[in-house]
């Protein structure tokens, strides 16, 4: 099968970028703490945008941001963070620059409270992915239930830019369900994906 071949769920296609991410990470599990942090701040800065939009900006956000890594951001140097505001490498908006420090502060401040940020997260679907078997987008919830706690949990802890959207969004990307639909060539890898992960994965 050519890669013009493949069936995919239907957002990513119309675009190479697109269909690489696709392809390659949405719907993977994801179980380190800084990469999901990575990728739920970088959903924080879709709001009101496309994705499309985010992946084009992926490496200089990624290296901007010292690859999200919270202690880093904490200790960036004013000039540094200041001159975010006017770089065109990212999206200029001071709420969102400012939502990645104020999230990098709401982490530590749970790692320094003894609790994973990985294990934060994943409670919110029982430590395990849920495989769901849509066969059209238009069955595909924006939110659910879980992503609603998950947000009110995180506003709680004083993160920025997740509300129940952003959080299914982001549950969706790191694999907490699998909303690949069923006749995608990932859906079937990624369920394998997220049975290996459930396996593998120790939690308390």
């Amino acid at each position: 099968m050519t890669n013009q071949q493949l069936i995919r769920c239907g957002w990513c296609e119309g675009d190479g970028e697109y269909q690489r991410y696709h392809d390659t990470l949405w719907g993977v599990p994801v179980n380190d703490s800084q990469d999901l942090f990575a990728k739920l701040c970088l959903d924080g800065q879709q709001a009101g945008l496309s994705w499309l939009t985010i992946l084009r900006k992926w490496d200089a956000y990624h290296e901007l941001f010292h690859n999200f890594d919270p202690d880093a951001l904490i200790a960036m140097p004013s000039s540094e963070r200041e001159a975010l505001y006017s770089n065109p490498a990212i999206i200029r908006s001071r709420a969102k620059i400012d939502a990645i420090f104020t999230n990098a502060h709401a982490y530590l401040k749970l790692r320094d409270e003894g609790q994973p940020f990985n294990e934060f997260l994943w409670k919110f679907v029982e430590f395990k992915p849920k495989i769901n078997a849509h066969n059209a987008l238009s069955y595909v919830p924006t939110e659910t239930e879980a992503s609603r706690q998950m947000a009110k949990a995180l506003k709680k802890e004083g993160f920025k830019f997740v509300g129940p959207t952003i959080c299914y969004a982001f549950m969706q990307a790191v694999g907490m369900v699998n909303d690949h639909l069923v006749d995608c060539h990932r859906y079937q890898p990624c369920k394998a994906a997220m049975e290996t992960f459930r396996l593998s994965t120790n939690w308390k």
